[in-house]
């Protein structure tokens, strides 16, 4: 490698620490939580990997690259919510592509940005489906803590899914507890602490588990 190839390579690692600086602005306006782009975009990857598991034709990694990379671009030009753009967007993509000319992988980067832009093919829709979905998540989660404002706002965000696989997650994220994966009132060890408890929580989750994978 050369050395101006590593040096951008540096800049780059430093520029997507930005990410985990710059504000998600729809929450501004929703009135409570604070999310980064950075936080948004590790979520998002997680779902279009769940997606791609319900959608076994889906290119997985491409899936992953494209949820990486999709706001990378906000580190430049910030986030902007649906108020903001009503009166223009920033320039996300020109800034994307002078992020991809400073680096020896831009190319890829590029391709993978543009695809998922473009939204044309299977994997490209599963992301799309995958960025709305981590905004519907964060919306039941602030619903829960009590914003009114958050489940009027759920419905639009659910009408924006496109897939199949996005509207059955979103039926089931908009129907599930955020606190149900780790707590359930009716489990005696949250009151008693008894280890028997928590061994039997654990192989009931087993056996739900291995059920489902029969399934």
């Amino acid at each position: 490698m050369k050395n101006d190839e590593m040096q951008s390579i540096a800049h780059f690692i430093y520029e997507a620490g930005i990410l985990s600086k710059t504000p998600r602005s729809g929450l501004w306006f929703l009135g409570t939580g604070s999310q980064s782009v950075a936080e948004h975009l590790l979520r998002t990857t997680y779902i279009a990997y769940a997606l791609c598991y319900l959608t076994p034709k889906a290119d997985r990694a491409k899936a992953i690259y494209m949820s990486l990379f999709h706001d990378f671009g906000e580190g430049r030009t910030s986030d902007l919510n649906y108020v903001h753009q009503r009166y223009g967007r920033l320039a996300e993509s020109q800034a994307f592509k002078d992020i991809a000319m400073e680096i020896p992988f831009g190319k890829e980067m590029g391709e993978f940005y543009a695809e998922e832009q473009a939204k044309k093919t299977l994997e490209a829709k599963l992301v799309k489906d995958a960025d709305g979905l981590e905004w519907l998540a964060t919306l039941r989660e602030e619903e829960l803590k009590g914003n009114t404002k958050a489940r009027a706002w759920q419905k639009s965000a659910f009408q924006r899914l496109k897939t199949k696989e996005g509207k059955s997650v979103g039926k089931y994220l908009l129907s599930t507890h955020p606190d149900s994966w780790w707590f359930d009132e009716k489990d005696r060890w949250f009151v008693s602490r008894d280890p028997k408890l928590a061994r039997k929580k654990k192989r009931g989750m087993k056996t739900a588990a291995m059920k489902n994978k029969k399934v």
